[in-house]
């Protein structure tokens, strides 16, 4: 064999072990996920469901993956902002975000610019469960009932109420009540759940649409007073609560949901572990007592029933918003 056929053998066995080196480089991150804290974006302000929710489940996340979670609060444009940072991070898994209903499927529909594409943008990880919307007024109000509700509202043309923000799950069950009443109410539309609760105790604002978690412990404690809740469904927590349909308004529902999500193109070894250890965690008894006391449902599902979630709802609430003209800034 001449020199120079050695010469070529040594140099394709090198560049195979260059190959085989290289291909262990490449997937050792995605093997070893996580080997570092991971980043866990909440778009909305602190205090609400979704912090709840986020440092509950997060915790046990931590736990399971041997890394902290640290949950970052980023509110802003209807949660847009906080999914912008999850959609435009490295697609390593160590930046998930807390998505949901409007950030996934409704807001793409309102807002007249939006950062990113969530049928494009994103890898479906995990559904978390879904929250209760309760419709409440200052227990000092007047207004007791639905039927009061309805009433004051069509004497008082554009009286105000309070949400979590524009194009939030809140918003649409503010929109729906108007449609299916003929009321004509003023939006004000506050950055996450506890300030808009802040003003409803002071008197500045006389009804919200809040989810239940962030507003329950103000009307266990007597200070709000509910009328009504937006499921299908009564909750647990308030079963002497109506629901909307129950207080005079057949047909009436919705049930926000809320689900992880990481940027497109998660490498599938660290979707697989995101995946499991948040079913894993909402799983656990302790999880599920701690959420359902506060009037969340926890509910996991493998990423593709959470992608076929946010598609269908995506076009679902496409049809609402334009009967409902529903658009902000």
């Amino acid at each position: 064999m001449s020199s120079s056929t050695h010469a070529l053998q040594r140099r394709g066995l090198t560049l195979v072990l260059a190959s085989t080196l290289l291909g262990f480089g490449a997937s050792a991150p995605a093997a070893d996920f996580p080997v570092k804290p991971i980043r866990f974006v909440v778009p909305y302000a602190a205090g609400g469901t979704t912090d709840l929710v986020a440092r509950t489940v997060g915790q046990k996340v931590a736990d399971k993956l041997g890394q902290p979670v640290v949950v970052e609060n980023k509110p802003g444009a209807g949660g847009n902002l906080g999914m912008d940072a999850v959609a435009k991070a490295p697609a390593d898994g160590y930046t998930i975000g807390f998505g949901a209903i409007s950030t996934n499927a409704l807001n793409p529909h309102v807002y007249k610019s939006m950062p990113f594409d969530p049928r494009k943008d994103f890898t479906a990880i995990s559904l978390l469960g879904h929250s209760t919307i309760v419709v409440e007024v200052n227990a000092a109000s007047p207004i007791k009932t639905v039927a009061d509700l309805i009433e004051a509202a069509k004497k008082t043309k554009g009286m105000t109420y309070a949400t979590a923000g524009a194009g939030t799950s809140m918003h649409l069950s503010a929109v729906l009540f108007e449609q299916m009443t003929g009321t004509d109410l003023t939006h004000v539309a506050y950055r996450g759940s506890a300030p808009g609760i802040t003003d409803l105790l002071g008197g500045h604002i006389g009804l919200m649409f809040d989810n239940l978690p962030a507003s329950l412990p103000h009307i266990q404690q007597g200070k709000l007073r509910a009328l009504a809740v937006a499921g299908k469904a009564r909750s647990a927590s308030l079963p002497n609560v109506p629901t909307l349909a129950e207080a005079g308004l057949p047909g009436y529902a919705v049930d926000p949901w809320f689900g992880v999500y990481g940027p497109a193109g998660l490498p599938a070894p660290v979707l697989k572990a995101l995946s499991q250890a948040f079913v894993e965690a909402l799983a656990l008894p302790e999880v599920k007592d701690k959420l359902a006391q506060a009037g969340f449902t926890p509910r996991s599902s493998s990423p593709q029933e959470l992608a076929a979630l946010g598609a269908s709802e995506y076009e679902r609430l496409g049809a609402v918003a334009r009967k409902a003209n529903m658009t902000t800034d």
